[in-house]
């Protein structure tokens, strides 16, 4: 097994490689602006660095958000054309679930990230390996009582302490930890889905009102 393990979700562009056994080797950039233009570099990297060549892979993880539309596509359309062209399967995993399983927390908390717009995307969790909840899009102060007295990791969590008093690192996902989450559940015998993007709301960008569609004559 070879998994190329990789997220746009968030800030962070996350690259990973994982043999089954152990991360290999991982790199990470923040820069919520350059996902296009930094992702494919840093997998040519990655597999570079690792002395590897990409028809070595045997399966892709993507990150499946929630995060925001123009990042998190970059991220999936990026997956899926690596599994087309390699004829490898690709698995989708929750980017929550892999910021919880790299905090590696035994008791109940909450994974927040940025959603812009002084939301949050969130999820509960009973441990590393278990979500309670769906991913949702809340004003903080609105899971007030939801999150009371509970840990929380993730950028999110960070940027709102009157909400989450007991935030702390991860802050962004790493594509290290999505890729040995699924590595441990392919190893399990569960079978992971299809990679479908978790937007949970409209994109930011939108056709500006009494927008005229202009047709040649």
């Amino acid at each position: 097994m070879l998994l190329l393990a990789l997220d746009t979700a968030t800030p962070a562009v996350t690259v990973a490689l994982h043999d089954g056994t152990d991360v290999i080797a991982s790199a990470s950039q923040v820069d919520a602006r350059r996902h296009g233009e930094l992702l494919l570099p840093a997998v040519d990297r990655l597999l570079a660095g690792a002395g590897l060549r990409l028809d070595a892979v045997t399966g892709i993880v993507a990150g499946t958000g929630p995060g925001p539309y123009t990042g998190l596509r970059v991220g999936l359309m990026t997956a899926d054309t690596f599994g087309l062209a390699l004829g490898v399967p690709v698995h989708g995993v929750c980017t929550l679930d892999g910021l919880a399983y790299a905090a590696d927390l035994a008791g109940p908390f909450v994974v927040a990230t940025d959603a812009r717009r002084k939301e949050v995307y969130w999820a509960r969790y009973a441990d590393s390996r278990t979500r309670l909840t769906d991913p949702a899009v809340d004003r903080p102060a609105d899971i007030a009582d939801q999150v009371a007295g509970l840990p929380a990791v993730g950028a999110g969590a960070l940027l709102y302490p009157d909400t989450f008093p007991q935030a702390h690192e991860p802050e962004h996902v790493s594509a290290a930890a999505l890729a040995a989450l699924a590595a441990e559940k392919l190893a399990a015998g569960e079978e992971l889905p299809a990679p479908r993007p978790l937007y949970l709301r409209r994109p930011d960008a939108q056709v500006p009102k009494n927008y005229k569609v202009v047709t040649p004559k």
